[in-house]
């Protein structure tokens, strides 16, 4: 019954529209491979934050890097 929420998420390198449209691509491919591996497609969902909810500096390659992540969030 558990369902996930997959949310793509991108440095600040480039423009705030190509960063969403990154965001909203990468999150997609994580759940496609998710539900090709078995996981029913009702119980996933996915979105794109671009820019938005940093975790680290985008000032250098090392936060940048930190930045471009996919997370798997637990939905109620």
């Amino acid at each position: 019954k558990l369902k996930i929420s997959i949310e793509g998420h991108t440095d600040n390198v480039g423009t705030a529209a190509s960063n969403l449209k990154l965001s909203q691509a990468r999150a997609k491919a994580v759940m496609d491979a998710i539900a090709k591996a078995g996981v029913a497609g009702d119980r996933l969902a996915s979105k794109g934050l671009g820019q938005t909810t940093p975790i680290a500096d985008n000032r250098s390659d090392e936060g940048r890097a930190k930045n471009r992540r996919v997370e798997l969030v637990k939905q109620p």
